[in-house]
């Protein structure tokens, strides 16, 4: 994994490379990647509906919903070992989430909060996209001191800050 992350330019022309041949459409998985976490918080919120109100036809449109996120996540979850599916799901999920909650502080003007909650729901997301692009090597993850990847590390950024910039810069659905 570091040396994935220390190679960040043979990285970013890996991705340049694929994005010209059409094999990777990084801003279309990207608005994909947030309609699936709207999906999950449709599921979520059918179930509390159907809860609150105690009418079970809110439960119906549950499957449907999921059925529909499962789909459109083969499209970029496309190698799922292990419990990397639901691994992608609770991290975009808990993303979502976490971007909610943060625009509730950032609405009460609790802005170093939200600040704080809106960093946490995009490392999340990196983190979902670092394991859906191979980035990252799971067996490989170890703390070895607080924010650094390895003992050579001296920017103490911690692995979601290392792999924030190598998507920062692979992600740039902007660039042509």
């Amino acid at each position: 994994m570091a040396d994935k992350i220390q190679n960040l330019d043979e990285f970013v022309q890996k991705v340049d490379a694929m994005k010209k041949e059409n094999k990777l459409d990084l801003s279309s998985d990207q608005d994909l990647s947030i309609a699936i976490m709207n999906l999950v918080s449709l599921e979520e919120h059918f179930f509390f509906t159907a809860a609150k109100t105690d009418k079970t036809k809110y439960y119906d449109f549950i499957g449907e919903i999921r059925e529909m996120r499962k789909s459109l996540m083969q499209k970029i979850v496309k190698n799922p070992e292990g419990e990397i599916w639901c691994i992608s799901k609770h991290l975009l999920a808990a993303s979502m989430r976490l971007l909610e909650v943060g625009n509730k502080q950032l609405n009460l003007e609790r802005k170093e909060e939200a600040y704080d909650l809106f960093q946490k729901s995009y490392q999340l997301y990196n983190l979902f996209w670092g394991l859906n692009m191979n980035l990252i090597d799971v067996g490989e993850i170890k703390k070895i001191d607080e924010g650094a990847l390895n003992k050579s590390d001296t920017e103490r950024k911690g692995f979601l800050g290392k792999l924030g910039d190598v998507l920062k810069k692979a992600l740039d659905c902007c660039r042509e």
